[in-house]
């Protein structure tokens, strides 16, 4: 199938159409496994391999979807700015595809592309999924190199190091993986995608099914975070990483729009205490675009919204407020520093924050 009859046909659509009437919502979790390692070689599975090579990708990745904030936290973390280039599509998105609306010309300036679905059908005219963010771009050819979040993340943590910024952070430090990917999984399972499995639930039984699944989760993780800092040892980890964006959309998206109400997070204080430590050191808030994150769900989901009324509330002030995790010890970042200011162009458009 030509690029041109995706981009002419509806059907290629990620927006509107959520709910399966009668049904859970399932996940398909089936990426493009290719990889980026330090020598190009395959990955350990046998992932196809592309080299690390600074200035020749280019990271996409929304700001208002969390497991593409992901991805962006962690590369200013570990300082790639200068190696990786970002480019951000807007909230929301047309019937084919992520749009870069906000870019002067509604194009990306590096690709010069409209729709990150004109990258994924340069490198698979017929690609028959979702049109996905977080997505890593050859800029070379102009091809979609890899849209697998999970191990983009960790690759930048492990294939990227001899380009990371002096005092950059051990996110991924190889004596607590073991801990760190069991932890990784159940937040994936109950929390990341438990949110998602409320919204997107067909029936009333898959719904009370999964709002279950998601509140014994949030309390393991409340019971877990009143004696430590963070989710695996005394630094930040990936872990920290992957619950905050998920925490981050809670009482702005995830209690009301996926009705997950048992308690705002607000009302939860071990996790709201941990959420506003994260969100106050730099690379976390200095990434979060609240009004985008609401514009995204409420616009996008017409079959949850379908006035496509977007919230005003909640307020976003007490984000900043103190939180008294220092009590606990840790070290934001081990041995490491805080990165610096964000870098220009990339700040959170002013008065979407919780300033």
């Amino acid at each position: 199938m030509s690029q041109t009859t995706h981009t002419d046909d509806p059907g290629f659509s990620t927006k509107g159409a959520y709910v399966t009437g009668g049904a859970e919502f399932t996940r398909d979790t089936n990426y493009i496994e290719d990889r980026i390692t330090r020598d190009g070689a395959p990955g350990s599975n046998g992932e196809p391999g592309w080299p690390v090579e600074p200035g020749r990708y280019r990271l996409i990745a929304a700001r208002a979807c969390p497991w593409a904030n992901r991805t962006v936290i962690v590369r200013r973390l570990l300082g790639l700015e200068d190696v990786i280039s970002l480019g951000q599509p807007g909230p929301t998105h047309d019937v084919r595809s992520w749009t870069f609306d906000l870019d002067p010309d509604g194009r990306d300036p590096v690709l010069r592309i409209e729709r990150i679905q004109d990258a994924y059908f340069r490198r698979f005219p017929d690609y028959p999924r979702g049109i996905t963010v977080p997505a890593i771009v050859d800029v070379p050819s102009g091809q979609v190199v890899t849209n697998d979040f999970a191990q983009i993340t960790l690759d930048f943590s492990t294939e990227w190091e001899q380009f990371h910024r002096a005092g950059a952070p051990q996110l991924y430090p190889e004596h607590l993986r073991d801990e760190i990917d069991a932890v990784n999984r159940r937040v994936f399972t109950e929390v990341n995608n438990g949110v998602y499995r409320c919204g997107f639930a067909g029936s009333q039984e898959t719904y009370d099914a999964a709002y279950d699944r998601l509140w014994t989760a949030l309390d393991w993780l409340e019971e877990r975070l009143a004696g430590q800092r963070y989710l695996v040892g005394d630094t930040i980890t990936e872990a920290d990483v992957r619950l905050f964006t998920t925490l981050a959309r809670f009482d702005a998206v995830y209690h009301g729009h996926f009705k997950c109400n048992r308690q705002k997070l607000s009302e939860m204080p071990v996790l709201w205490a941990y959420a506003r430590d994260l969100f106050q050191t730099p690379g976390f808030g200095d990434t979060t675009d609240f009004v985008q994150i609401k514009q995204h769900y409420y616009i996008v989901h017409e079959d949850i919204n379908p006035t496509g009324v977007v919230p005003r509330g909640p307020a976003l002030g007490n984000w900043l407020s103190e939180h008294g995790r220092e009590a606990l010890g840790g070290r934001p970042f081990g041995t490491g520093t805080p990165p610096g200011p964000v870098r220009a162009g990339e700040e959170v458009t002013p008065g979407h924050g919780a300033a």
